[in-house]
């Protein structure tokens, strides 16, 4: 994942990313001083060194992802508010950011919207039952543009089974585009992005 200009000056985030890593890098120390210590397992220390850089890969995902949507939208902020709350309700949502790339040769069926980016709205297009909460919505700059929109999915070998219509689709879009793509798991309440064919998962609570 390339860094983008732009805003990246999100403080509190990276000093909590710089705590982590070194939290981490003091856990690692302490096992490899431990192992000429005969009588002492490290076992059970591999579960909590793990739980951390899960923690810190979240966090960065987090950072970064600001600082890829900073650039071409300034509700970067009240994007995030919305997956944070949809996760916590469990309601999926599919969200495709366009950058410099027009993505509208590569969407179909979509509901004209034409609406400033508000995480209120957003709720409402992505309630279960909503008649528009199915596809992605489609944002340019601070505007949702549109709702409903068919994205091609990813038939990647790579994608592992275990992933849904809506991450095979933002995978896919992603593979295709410049696109950020986020998208919240209704069955788990899992946040991530999607950029480059990657997926990343999003720190939410």
């Amino acid at each position: 994942m390339t860094p983008m200009q732009g805003d990246c000056d999100s403080t509190p985030l990276r000093q909590s990313l710089k705590t982590q890593l070194y939290t981490i890098n003091d856990q690692l120390l302490a096992m490899i001083q431990s192992l000429d210590d005969e009588e002492h397992c490290l076992l059970t220390e591999f579960e909590a060194v793990r739980a951390s850089f899960v923690q810190a890969e979240s966090k960065a995902a987090l950072y970064y992802l600001n600082c890829y949507l900073s650039p071409y939208t300034d509700c970067y902020d009240e994007l995030s508010r919305f997956i944070y709350s949809m996760s916590a309700r469990r309601h999926g949502a599919l969200i495709a950011v366009e950058r410099k790339e027009s993505l509208l040769p590569l969407l179909h069926n979509g509901t004209e919207i034409r609406a400033r980016i508000s995480r209120f709205l957003l709720e409402a297009i992505f309630y279960p039952g909503n008649p528009l909460h199915d596809g992605a919505v489609l944002i340019r700059s601070n505007e949702i543009v549109s709702a409903k929109n068919i994205l091609p999915v990813s038939d990647s070998l790579s994608v592992g089974e275990s992933y849904g219509t809506r991450h095979r689709a933002a995978i896919g879009l992603s593979e295709t585009s410049d696109a950020i793509v986020l998208v919240v798991s209704e069955e788990t309440g899992n946040a991530s992005f999607a950029v480059e064919g990657q997926l990343y998962p999003l720190t939410v609570s």
